[in-house]
Formats: C-alpha cells, structure tokens, sequence
C-alpha cells in the first residue's frame, strides 16, 4: 500500500500545479500514516481538512505577499514610492498662467532637478525603491498600439481641444515620439508654434490665436500624491478639484490599467476620477489599520468621503472601521489636511499652530443597525484628544515653527508641517524650516534633511511630492 502511494505521489508532482501538489502530497502522506497507525476514517477526514485548512493560509499569506500595494499606516517603513522628476512642465510656467496653473511663483528647473534628485537619492540610501511617473505611465502605453493611441485621443480630449482638425495634427504630432519622449512632451505641454504643418484657419483657432499652448503643461505633476492615494492594497484615483490637475489622473488610470505590474494584481479602486465631486491625495492620511482620516478642504468635498468611507469601509479585504473626516478651513494655507499635520511617530505629529483645534470632527463607521448604510458621529474636540481616541495612545503635537506666530506662518507657507516618514520616528523634510527641524531633532526625531529653495515654490513638501506604494505594516 505504502508502495503504492509512493509512487502516486511522483506521478501527481508531474501533473499538477504548485499548491495542489502540494495539498494532495501532504494528504497522502497522512493517509501512510492513517494506514500504518489504524486511524479511524473520521480522523483521516479531520486531517485532510486541516491539511486545505493549512495550505489555503499560505495560499492567502502568499498571495498579500504578492500585492502591488500595501499602505496601512503613514509611518511604517517605506518600500516602495512613486516621484515625477520635474520637467520642462516648469519651465513653460509665465507670469500670467501662475493662477491659471496653481502655482504662486516659477522655480528655476535646473535647481528644482538638482533639489528632487537629492530627494530621490535619499529615499535609495535608506533602501526605498523609487519609481518614476513618466516612466510607468510610458511603459504602460507600450504594451500596444491599440493602447498608445487611446491614450493619445483621451489625452488630447483632456486637453480641452475640440477642433477636429487639430485633433488629427495633434495625433499626428504625438505619434512621431517614441512613448517616454512622448509622455514627457504630454507633461510638458505643446506650443502652437511646434505644430509646424497646422494650418489654423478654422474659427476655434482664429478665437483662441493668442494663447500660446494648445495642450496646457502640468506643473503641478511633481506632487504625486494628489492625483491618486493609496489605502490598503487599493487606491483612491481622484476627481481633483481643479481641470489643470484633473488631467494628470490619466496618467495613472493608464499604469494602472495597462502596466504589467499592476493590471493583474486586482488592485481595487476605492475612488475613480469619473465621479462628479472632488477628492484629492493630500486629504488621505492613513492613521492605522483600522482609522483613515480624510480633510473636507478647499480641494476635496464631502461628498466624497462618504463615497469612499462606503466603498472602504465595506470591501471584506481591509481592516479600517473608521473614517474620520476633518472639517478645516476653506484656504490656500490650509489646502489639504496633509498641509497642516503629518505623522512622524508613533505617538507624534508636525502641526500648523492653528490646527490644534477645537475641530469638528465627524467619525463615519458602518451602522450596526443597518447594513450597508453609514453612521456619522459628529465630535467636537482638540487634534490632540482626538488623535489620542482612535489611536489608543497619548499623542504630542509639535507646532510648526514652536508655536511662534511669524515663523509659524513662514515655515508653515514652505510646508513645514509637511513631512514624509521613512520609518517611525524617520522622516524627510525641507532644509528651509530650520526651526521646526530643530523641534523635531529635539524630540527625537531622525531627519533626513533635503535642499528646497525651488521646490517649495510650489507649495508642497516631502509628502506631498512622494506616493507611497508599499510600507511594512506595524
């Protein structure tokens, strides 16, 4: 009998897949032992079901493992990010198109590479892996050319462009780039003078001749965490505010659509950017497993976070119980929560001095009275008590600028509160803010300290220049 097993086993690891020879070699090497031992049939059944039992957890662990995204937390250590190195975007900013593009002033590129490649290499020495924007979004449209060309026609769509015969140049005009060229040309923006053989004769074009663009550039792309979030092992790919910003939602729609390593992961959306009200990045914190903090701000509705509290909150394969959104102020200073606080600890926070509250807070949680409807609690309380609350742990704000009213309001403008964690008690921040710098060392914070005289013209700071894909859970 034993003989017999023996080699049904070899023959079965011929035959079959990894796990399932696996499943069925543990079972029969149980059934020799059932055979020699004289084990009931009841026993052998009992095996057999904790032999599933046991493979299907490695089955499920191997298959997280295997995960494109894992955010759980702001803080746990950082693995894997996505940067966009700024481009010519930057310099095709001009005076009259600061408001237009959301930007308040026009940083010097050279110095602005020179600052972000400094970023970068400090997320590599301390072994994160950096991934590129442009990069993905080019290797996602190389897959066909089915793919590249709709890419091409929902961008120039995107674009605002509705001459027909525009559309066609532009087409043209795009598809004589190699993809990467292509993709940072898109970013760029296109000039109406580099559109040699166009002839602009029809009445959109004798209307609109003065403006110098027919596709706008994106200047605001090197914030890579606004136009999509990610929570858990899904993303939130947002309807951003603004139409300048909505556009660089495309370029992830694409890499995750289309890049090899993403399209077969099952990465779900928990957001997507066809819905009619706004959601943006730097309004997603991710407190812990279980507690998400979401700003109704000048750039993200409420609406919104009840759409994504609903779809998170109910999708059996995440952990968070609470979204909590924060009511702040409707102002440039105060544009996304992550402006305002970050988390570099455990236990602490950077806070603009103006933050620390009293707040309405509103805590929305599945209603155990009603499926599948939301309850929301409206509390009213300090950021500290109710930071403490939901992280079941006493938490300390360090203010910005230590509380000081004309360094706060300084360093607050070049993002001093906006810090990016590599690891508890580990995080990036700009060489500007000084005086907040020193706080943090004070309170035992490791920094890793990165040049920002043209970076922080943009007005945003180290977390709002990175998305995490992956940290390790705490």
């Amino acid at each position: 009998m034993s003989l017999i097993i023996f080699f049904g086993v070899n023959k079965i690891k011929n035959h079959y897949t990894f796990y399932v020879k696996k499943r069925i070699v543990i079972v029969l090497k149980q059934a020799i032992i059932v055979i020699v031992n004289g084990i009931s049939k009841e026993w052998f059944t009992l095996i057999c079901l904790h032999s599933k039992n046991k493979l299907s957890k490695k089955e499920s662990d191997n298959m997280k493992n295997n995960r494109a995204l894992n955010v759980t937390s702001e803080i746990g250590r950082l693995k894997t990010v996505l940067l966009h190195r700024p481009g010519e975007e930057i310099e095709n900013l001009t005076p009259n198109l600061l408001d237009r593009l959301l930007f308040d002033d026009i940083p010097y590129l050279k110095i602005a590479r020179e600052e972000h490649d400094a970023f970068a290499q400090t997320l590599r020495d301390a072994g994160v892996e950096v991934l590129y924007l442009e990069v993905l979004a080019a290797e996602a449209i190389s897959t066909s050319e089915e793919v590249k060309k709709e890419f091409i026609n929902e961008f120039i769509t995107e674009a605002g462009v509705e001459s027909e015969s525009l559309r066609e140049a532009l087409m043209k005009y795009f598809l004589n780039f190699e993809n990467k060229p292509m993709v940072d040309k898109m970013m760029a923006g296109v000039r109406k003078e580099e559109l040699k053989d166009y002839h602009r004769d029809s009445l959109y074009d004798l209307v609109n001749s003065t403006y110098p663009f027919v596709c706008d550039p994106m200047p605001n792309l090197y914030f890579t965490r606004d136009p999509f979030a990610t929570i858990g092992h899904g993303i939130t790919l947002n309807h951003m505010r603004t139409e300048t910003r909505n556009r660089e939602t495309l370029f992830a729609k694409y890499i995750f659509k289309y890049h090899p390593r993403f399209k077969d992961k099952e990465v779900p959306f928990w957001f997507n950017r066809d819905e009619s009200t706004s959601l943006e990045g730097g309004d997603e914190l991710i407190l812990s497993k279980e507690t998400l903090a979401v700003g109704i701000s000048q750039r993200t509705d409420s609406a919104s976070v009840e759409k994504l509290a609903k779809k998170i909150l109910f999708n059996d394969d995440t952990t968070f119980k609470t979204v909590l959104a924060f009511q702040i102020p409707v102002s440039r200073a105060f544009m996304h929560l992550d402006t305002v606080f970050t988390q570099v600890d455990y236990d602490k926070f950077t806070v603009h001095p103006e933050i620390v509250g009293p707040l309405n807070v509103y805590a929305i949680t599945k209603d155990p009275e009603n499926p599948n409807m939301l309850k929301t609690t409206k509390e009213v309380d300090t950021l500290e008590h109710i930071l403490s609350k939901y992280l079941d742990r006493k938490v300390t704000l360090i203010k910005c600028g230590g509380g000081d009213e004309i360094i706060a309001a300084r360093e607050q403008w070049n993002d001093g509160s906006n810090t990016l964690a590599i690891a508890p008690g580990e995080v990036v921040v700009y060489s500007r803010n000084y005086v907040t710098n020193k706080i943090l060392e004070d309170y035992g914070v490791k920094l890793h300290v990165i040049p920002s005289s043209e970076l922080s013209r943009g007005r945003g700071g180290p977390r709002c220049m990175s998305m995490p894909l992956i940290r390790e859970d705490l």
